[in-house]
């Protein structure tokens, strides 16, 4: 395994602990899912540049375009809640009182 594919798995396996570990602010577990989708759009960069095929080139790009959505939702939801429940934590959070 070489150092380019390596680090992309890192980085991706320590947002997914820090997701796991941390989860006091809703901020915190968007930042590391976020982390996670580009540890995932570098080693899909890097995987399409190393097989030079042609139908694998727009995938890194398609990957970060859906991950822009999902942090402008991700940002509308944590705008949302912080207006509704006066705070980001996490625990006051609670999906059956609507």
């Amino acid at each position: 395994m070489t150092i380019t594919h390596f680090i992309p798995i890192m980085t991706f396996m320590l947002c997914m602990s820090g997701l796991a570990m941390c989860r006091k602010h809703l901020i915190s577990s968007l930042l590391c899912i976020e982390g996670m989708m580009l540890a995932l759009f570098t080693s899909l960069a890097t995987i399409s540049q190393t097989l030079n095929h042609t139908t694998t080139t727009t995938q890194p790009v398609v990957l970060l375009a859906i991950a822009a959505c999902g942090a402008g939702t991700g940002l509308a939801l944590l705008v949302a809640t912080t207006r509704t429940h006066a705070s980001s934590h996490i625990k006051t959070l609670n999906l059956l009182k609507c």
